[in-house]
């Protein structure tokens, strides 16, 4: 159905959840994988789990995707070992809930910094191997909750549609060079993210879904 073969594909927070199965996915089309997480020993372990399970290359790379000495640090590494990057999955994310009036201003800073920064920082670094290679994909991670918003969430959900408005944008300013940015949403999903949540948390999102 879908040919990746030779083609290269970053996924930042990589390495459980969400973006591990997004890995495998691509995997199973032929696609060479970039790994990405904050511990060097899981990051390698995946890569090398990936290439034995499917086949392709594999690469880990550790480090913050909110700080931009980290980015360049590991972009470095992905060119030098890859020549170059063709799809990009904006995948990082984590939450530091709690209702605003308790909010500390260090959970809300954290939350837009690896949620949102990344996303712009990622964009910012890789779009250019894009151009020179006259093509590319992006696809960013947002959220239902950046579409609809949840109590006790306002860092998540300002930086989730804050994605999105960033998606639309991006989107005019490189769809006419053949590079196209898409953004998903996905909705409650069992991950170890969503681990945290309190069982009225989840109880409140599932009433939002039709089928519970």
């Amino acid at each position: 159905m879908f040919d990746f073969n030779s083609k290269v594909c970053f996924i930042s927070g990589s390495t459980r959840g969400i973006g591990l199965e997004i890995a495998k996915q691509f995997a199973t089309y032929g696609c060479n994988i970039v790994v990405n997480g904050r511990d060097s020993k899981t990051v390698n372990e995946i890569a090398v789990n990936l290439a034995d399970e499917f086949k392709v290359k594999t690469f880990g790379t550790s480090g913050d995707v909110s700080s931009e000495t980290d980015v360049d640090e590991m972009l470095k590494q992905v060119s030098d070992y890859f020549g170059g990057i063709d799809i990009l999955v904006n995948n990082a994310g984590i939450t530091k809930d709690n209702l605003l009036m308790r909010m500390k201003l260090e959970d809300w800073q954290k939350v837009i910094d690896v949620n949102l920064n990344s996303v712009f920082l990622l964009c910012k670094k890789i779009v250019p191997l894009m151009l020179r290679k006259k093509e590319g994909k992006i696809i960013n991670v947002s959220s239902v909750i950046g579409e609809i918003g949840n109590a006790g969430q306002t860092n998540y959900a300002a930086s989730k549609g804050g994605i999105i408005a960033f998606t639309k944008s991006l989107a005019k300013e490189v769809g006419g060079k053949n590079i196209q940015v898409n953004a998903i949403a996905p909705g409650y999903i069992q991950t170890e993210m969503t681990d945290f949540l309190t069982e009225s948390q989840k109880e409140k999102i599932l009433e939002l879904i039709p089928l519970k």
